[in-house]
């Protein structure tokens, strides 16, 4: 829950969908259907609002629990194919998810590609302009990962380059 916690409050706010998709990968994963769902959806909601009230502190609890489970492979890859689920409950995962997930990915020493977050796609595509405002330029990236990293407490201590 501690995972799904964390991918859930990439945006600062917890959906109603996120909270739905929890519930129902509780009810339905057989690995899973152990737990009572209900408590678990109480503890996703306990690492979600400790993650937003004090980042720093409610990631760090937060990277403890996931920490338990790191050694073994097998959980790692279900708790990340449970994030990606989480990370689509509001139709479509996120840049600041993925970039999460992709960092759960290197915990467990599992390929991000695995989790189907990782698509050969050409250098022009990605850099395709900004549908909203014609800008080629990756200044919503670089914003989008300020804000990340300064709601988990891991900025650098160096400004990120300004586009020319």
């Amino acid at each position: 829950m501690a995972a799904c916690a964390m991918v859930a409050t990439t945006d600062g706010k917890v959906s109603f969908a996120e909270n739905v998709r929890v519930d129902q990968i509780l009810q339905t994963l057989d690995r899973l259907k152990v737990f009572d769902p209900h408590e678990g959806v109480d503890i996703f909601r306990v690492f979600c609002e400790s993650i937003l009230e004090n980042p720093e502190i409610g990631h760090a609890e937060a990277r403890e629990a996931i920490a338990k489970i790191t050694s073994n492979a097998e959980d790692g890859a279900l708790l990340l194919r449970v994030c990606v689920a989480v990370s689509e409950a509001d139709g479509e995962a996120s840049l600041a998810d993925q970039i999460e997930i992709v960092s759960m990915c290197s915990r467990f020493g599992i390929d991000p590609a695995e989790c189907g977050l990782y698509i050969d796609m050409p250098i022009n595509d990605f850099l395709k302009p900004d549908m909203n405002n014609g800008s080629s330029d990756l200044r919503g990236f670089d914003l989008l990962w300020f804000h990340h990293h300064q709601r988990k407490g891991t900025l650098l201590s160096q400004p990120l380059a300004q586009p020319t």
